[in-house]
């Protein structure tokens, strides 16, 4: 394990003996070249994040939009140095009226959730300190008047949501630059030593809750900032946080009774490195356009081979269903069910295309007794013709055979014409009229099924049960309830 303090201790040394040895770099040109540095940083950052996604431009990536965070890399890791100051660049309360900035570095380690918002740890580091000092020393009820004060951060750790809220170059097929706040709730452990006017120190483990601890605080990041994007790994970082504190001693100094009681606060301007770890396969989560990857999807090569592949499906099944519906000689039956092509036109066929053979008269004594026949005339015996009366047994639905010539002969006509037709069924009699209604109306529709079987379209026959009622013969005898079991066809 690097023992980070000993490498700074050493830094620290090697620095003050340049300095004393130089005799030319006072603590002001410190500070200035390590604003200039920022500034030569962040151009650089800029340049080759342009770079990076101008060369970019043509690349895709495997992922999918839908496809989860398990096809990204989601973990990052950074680390950052910059300046911290008890001032706020929104203004505020201070215990001092003048600022020192004092050298400050953290640790950050983010789970990036989806393209705009991840969970990020933020540890600003051992050492780091937030000073402050009066022009005029300030007194506070101690022995002397506080003229500075340094306080030493253990550690500030916090937990904050990072919002991508921007980007310049979001029209690009990868981000180059992406804006970002950042919000959360942390605890901070700190020591405080005061400088008083007459040259004493007061220090915070000694003298506050009389331990020799550090004070821990709550406290509350807001902060913003700009991440460049140097390549798939690294990404260049730079930001500000300003840091609430919940308490009125991070600085040491308390106001006197008279004075309203203030939170402390401090704040942190950094830049650093940030860099993504996992599989170099997928593409980190923080730079992938979600744009650019639904255009990919639809643009995909494979997906429009499956469009055409599909297309060619669906044409084939159509010319498979005109090639079942095609009837060349126009008999009613399709070609490829029709066993006796190119039958003259007019010809009564049957279901299978060939010529219905019709017998020359159909003797109804075979069906219907002699003995309820009586009273009514001999009816000499014809062939049969469409759209005549369909005999039904007593308390039958079925068809008798000597049905199916007039419903043949029916059917021809009909899918000729084209006509629409209403099927009336009705019953004798006998039994309730409730039941009587039901089997009229299975007569009918039994009439109808044989119809769109031998090849008519259904929406040209309708159906209607009218029970026993309009009796075509006398209900009292056998011969009259026979006669009125029968289904008529009405134009």
């Amino acid at each position: 394990m690097v023992n980070v303090s000993n490498i700074l201790t050493k830094f620290e040394k090697k620095i003050t003996i340049k300095l004393f040895n130089l005799k030319i770099m006072n603590y002001s040109t410190l500070k200035k070249t390590v604003a200039l540095s920022f500034v030569s940083l962040m151009a650089v950052g800029a340049a080759s994040a342009q770079m990076s996604s101008d060369t970019s431009h043509a690349s895709t990536t495997a992922a999918k939009i839908f496809g989860g965070r398990q096809q990204y890399r989601t973990w990052n890791i950074g680390v950052n140095v910059g300046i911290l100051s008890p001032f706020l660049a929104t203004g505020g309360t201070n215990g001092t009226n003048q600022y020192n900035a004092e050298f400050g570095y953290d640790l950050t380690i983010r789970k990036q959730l989806a393209h705009s918002f991840g969970l990020e740890a933020d540890i600003i580091g051992y050492g780091s300190e937030v000073s402050g000092t009066n022009s005029v020393p300030r007194t506070v009820g101690l022995s002397s008047p506080v003229s500075s004060f340094t306080t030493t951060i253990a550690y500030a750790a916090s937990l904050n949501g990072v919002v991508n809220v921007a980007t310049i170059d979001y029209l690009r097929r990868k981000n180059a630059i992406n804006f970002y706040f950042s919000g959360g709730m942390g605890l901070v452990a700190y020591n405080p030593v005061l400088t008083l006017a007459n040259g004493n120190t007061f220090d915070n483990k000694n003298n506050h809750n009389g331990g020799d601890t550090y004070a821990h605080e709550l406290y509350i990041p807001v902060g913003l900032g700009v991440k460049f994007r140097l390549s798939d790994r690294v990404a260049l970082n730079f930001g500000y946080t300003e840091n609430f504190v919940d308490g009125d001693y991070f600085d040491g100094i308390k106001y006197l009774p008279a004075y309203s009681l203030h939170k402390d606060k401090f704040s942190y301007g950094y830049g650093g490195l940030e860099f993504s770890l996992g599989s170099s396969a997928k593409p980190n989560l923080d730079w992938v356009n979600p744009v650019a990857m639904m255009y990919d999807e639809l643009n995909d090569p494979t997906l429009r081979q499956e469009v055409q592949a599909l297309k060619g499906r669906v044409t084939n099944v159509e010319k498979a269903v005109d090639d079942l519906k095609k009837d060349s000689d126009g008999d009613g039956v399709a070609d490829q069910f029709d066993k006796c092509p190119n039958t003259p036109a007019g010809t009564v066929v049957d279901g299978s295309g060939c010529p219905l053979k019709i017998p020359a008269a159909v003797d109804t004594s075979l069906f219907v007794k002699k003995a309820d026949l009586a009273g009514y005339a001999k009816t000499p015996m014809v062939a049969p013709t469409a759209y005549a009366n369909i005999q039904f047994e007593f308390d039958s639905s079925g068809l008798r055979p000597t049905a199916f010539p007039i419903l043949d002969a029916t059917s021809a006509d009909l899918r000729s014409s084209k006509k629409t037709i209403t099927i009336a069924g009705y019953a004798s009699s006998e039994g309730t009229a409730a039941h009587n209604l039901r089997l009229s109306k299975d007569r009918a529709n039994s009439v109808k099924t044989y119809l769109v079987n031998s090849g008519v379209e259904a929406k040209h026959l309708k159906t209607k049960g009218y029970g026993e009622t309009n009796p075509v013969a006398d209900n009292s005898t056998e011969a009259g309830r026979e006669l009125n079991r029968r289904v008529e066809f009405k134009k």
